[in-house]
């Protein structure tokens, strides 16, 4: 997994509660059994027309002005309705490494994590503060830094987040709960290895 320290760059706002995982990528586009490929379905329904191929100009991921933006700021309870882990999948397939809002589903925001995504959740006033400096300033830019638990705005305006410690150090080491438990091999192997001596019995194999 990828490592998060800071991300500087275009952060684009959708300011929309009650975005669900079936908004951030349609059921109808899980058919693989693969983790790539999803990128491409992102918002399907909203960053194109009725055809399904023209580009809606009225989306934000659409306007020139948000091209190749890498974080997303968003309105309340942001990845709600089902569990797919094929959201933050293809959240980070099209190129984001931020989300921001005041509240997440549970499960979403646990996703996040492990598909190399930092959700940072700031008070509503605090978002829409960070929107409109998107939408009304020169820059829609945004640097986001984990170590120091902060958002700054092209103004300089600098917003302070909390993240679980734990998640906030496998973010940083670039480790999903996989990668955190291989670190630990020696330990595990240790482990084993004292209670092969401790509790011989419990290692015989019968026939």
């Amino acid at each position: 997994m990828e490592k998060f320290i800071t991300h500087q760059g275009t952060a684009v706002p959708l300011m929309r509660s009650n975005v669900n995982t079936d908004d951030i990528v349609p059921a109808r586009f899980l058919k693989s059994i693969h983790r790539t490929g999803f990128g491409r379905h992102l918002f399907a329904n909203w960053r194109y027309l009725e055809d399904g191929c023209t580009p809606n100009p009225e989306f934000p991921l659409n306007e020139p002005r948000y091209d190749g933006a890498g974080i997303l700021v968003a309105g309340e309870n942001f990845g709600c309705g089902s569990s797919r882990e094929h959201a933050p999948w293809s959240l980070r397939e099209f190129g984001f490494r931020c989300v921001i809002a005041p509240s997440f589903a549970d499960i979403f925001h646990n996703n996040c994590f492990n598909s190399s995504i930092l959700p940072v959740r700031l008070e509503a006033s605090e978002v829409e503060a960070i929107s409109e400096a998107l939408t009304s300033g020169a820059a829609p830019t945004l640097h986001v830094d984990l170590p120091d638990q902060s958002v700054t705005t092209a103004d300089g305006r600098l917003f302070r987040f909390e993240v679980d410690p734990f998640k906030k150090n496998s973010m940083m080491e670039g480790l999903d709960n996989i990668g955190w438990t291989l670190s630990h091999k020696d330990q595990v192997l240790a482990y084993e290895q004292r209670r092969k001596q401790q509790t011989p019995w419990l290692f015989t194999r019968t026939a």
